[in-house]
């Protein structure tokens, strides 16, 4: 019995998934409907689901360059389930905008005077701001956001 039999075989049955049938990216359908029918997408609430909707994305991710349109629908249903699913569950670090500076500026061995070149050379304004003494204006949370290639929220 060839692969793709055995996988009709399973899909017919509703077995897919369920069993630990190695799934390869050239034995999926290339339509939405018979994506679904191998394995329909649901809202994801254990980490049972969670896993299989990862081993789906994981067979799709590295075959990007080869997908039909419905394959590309699908995973990015399988990948918007994923991010809602880690959004839920999982913690972001609560960072303060000073303690994002402090870390991006470890990062980049900057000192507090090279902070002052970005600021356009006020060194106590610099200095202020890393201190929590002095907030951001917009302005210069735009300058570090260009300059550090990070979302401008991370300094809000």
């Amino acid at each position: 019995m060839t692969s793709k039999s055995k996988m009709a075989k399973a899909q017919q049955e509703g077995h897919f998934m369920k069993k630990k049938t190695k799934l390869r990216f050239e034995d999926l359908p290339k339509n939405y409907e018979a994506l679904c029918r191998l394995f329909l997408p649901r809202p994801l609430r254990a980490a049972a689901d969670y896993a299989k909707v990862v081993a789906m994305t994981d067979v799709m991710a590295p075959r990007q360059e080869e997908v039909t349109g419905d394959q590309a629908d699908y995973y990015e249903l399988l990948c918007w389930l994923i991010e809602e699913y880690d959004a839920k569950r999982l913690k972001k670090p609560q960072f303060t905008p000073v303690d994002m500076l402090k870390r991006l500026m470890k990062e980049r061995a900057m000192s507090p005077a090279d902070l002052s070149e970005f600021l356009n050379g006020n060194r106590s304004l610099a200095s202020a701001v890393l201190r929590g003494e002095r907030k951001l204006s917009l302005r210069h949370v735009r300058i570090l956001a260009r300059r550090f290639g990070v979302s401008a929220d991370n300094f809000l």
